[in-house]
């Protein structure tokens, strides 16, 4: 686990003790919480936690909160959590935009922006848009001293002292080896290696944004968008009507551009982490329908992604022998069946299309609840959980028992759930919780 020049002092407080008083500081909220009870719920000794808790306030990561009284002596002194002593950057890549917001370590949304922006375009303008999006939401929002973040390649300032990330790629230096890829982008092909991207035809790749590194606290970017993909390499697979992105790094592309470290994820796991550390807790599934359809699952606390990343590739299921024709290459998806039925305007078919696609899910899972989200869903949220509801209302009749139906709800966070779940990717491991 190694980090970059964003937010590099942080390395020295990733440690799992660190992160478990770090985890209780956030949860406690602004009322904060006393050394003694950081103690008692952690199983730390009173001499580990003041350690741990001097070093927090050290790096400006913790602060008192104020007195509380005790029985029987003097009164403890309160810690919380500074929320805006680090921040990390989500970005949720869908087919035709990108939307992007900045969090502090509550996860409060501080900053957000949207552009359009067509993945099919090539690397070199999905990698430029996300650097630029990222470059103006960080200088608009947090206001660095004057050069901080600006034009690629402007020297760095001093890193801030939040910890570092773990898991994310570390940033790239020059003459680093190019990774393997395959080809990709529709214009003019997508580059095989982070040393191939971007660039224009008269010179080299532009330097990285090292000034981001300057931004005190700044912990890197989180990166969701459609499947299939390889979080744990960071490299993309054949997208869902995009096939040209096959083998080609996201993540390093990224990372070397930016000089931050950087996580790639699917859009849905990044949603479903983002609602289990928002307090979704058991086993659940999160369907995403917007201009295609996915799930993420969090199974037992965690989020499920399978060995390859290939869990979650919900849409793709076929319920319809020699159905339409689906942008993956099959026929008969529940995405092209749900999709299609949007397109013609019909909304009780699409839901009743997602809730056959819901059932076969608790029936195979058994899980507990199920989240509805995408754009689609947020245009109609009560045809959709209505829908759905009543189709595992009716699988429920059919098994009986006592627990009744799989309940439907709409997700919280709206449209943005999927970049503020992508801002997770950076911000759940410092307080250990990287699967929720």
């Amino acid at each position: 686990m190694r980090g970059a020049a964003g937010g590099a002092n942080l390395l020295a407080l990733r440690s799992h003790n660190t992160a478990l008083v770090l985890d209780l500081l956030r949860t406690a909220g602004a009322g904060g919480i006393s050394r003694l009870e950081l103690a008692e719920r952690t199983g730390l000794t009173p001499q580990a936690v003041s350690k741990i808790t001097a070093r927090l306030r050290e790096d400006g990561l913790a602060a008192e909160a104020g007195r509380r009284a005790s029985t029987g002596g003097k009164p403890r002194t309160v810690l919380r959590l500074v929320p805006e002593a680090g921040h990390a950057l989500g970005v949720h890549l869908d087919r035709d935009e990108l939307r992007a917001v900045l969090v502090d370590l509550d996860g409060a949304v501080v900053g957000e922006r949207r552009a359009a922006l067509d993945l099919g375009a090539g690397a070199e303008a999905v990698v430029e848009g996300v650097a630029r999006a990222a470059r103006e939401l960080v200088a608009d929002t947090l206001r660095p001293s004057e050069g901080a973040v600006g034009a690629p390649g402007d020297a760095p300032g001093p890193t801030g002292g939040v910890p570092g990330r773990t898991g994310g790629a570390p940033v790239p230096s020059e003459g680093a080896s190019p990774s393997p890829g395959g080809t990709a982008g529709r214009s003019g092909g997508a580059p095989q290696s982070p040393d191939d991207t971007p660039h224009g035809p008269d010179g080299p790749p532009p330097p990285p944004d090292r000034a981001f590194a300057a931004v005190p606290g700044f912990l890197g970017l989180g990166v969701a968008l459609p499947g299939p993909l390889d979080h744990v390499r960071g490299v993309l697979h054949r997208v869902t009507g995009f096939p040209e992105w096959d083998g080609f790094p996201l993540r390093d592309a990224l990372a070397r551009r930016l000089g931050v470290p950087v996580v790639v994820d699917k859009d849905t796991n990044a949603a479903a982490l983002g609602l289990a550390v928002g307090g979704e807790g058991g086993s659940f599934a999160y369907l995403h329908l917007g201009t295609g359809l996915g799930a993420g699952l969090v199974i037992g606390g965690g989020v499920h992604r399978g060995a390859r990343t290939g869990a979650g590739e919900f849409g793709h299921q076929v319920i319809q022998l020699d159905g339409p024709p689906c942008t993956c290459g099959a026929r008969g998806c529940i995405e092209a069946l749900c999709l299609g039925a949007v397109a013609r305007g019909d909304l009780a078919e699409a839901a009743r299309v997602l809730g056959a696609g819901a059932a076969n899910l608790a029936g195979l899972l058994d899980i507990d609840l199920v989240l509805l989200g995408g754009r689609t869903v947020a245009a109609a949220p009560e045809a959709f959980v209505h829908g759905v509801g009543a189709v595992l209302d009716a699988r429920a009749r059919r098994e009986g028992g006592q627990d009744g139906a799989v309940p439907v709800r709409l997700a919280p966070g709206g449209t943005r759930g999927v970049a503020e779940g992508a801002a997770q990717l950076l911000l759940a491991p410092l307080f250990g919780r990287g699967d929720a």
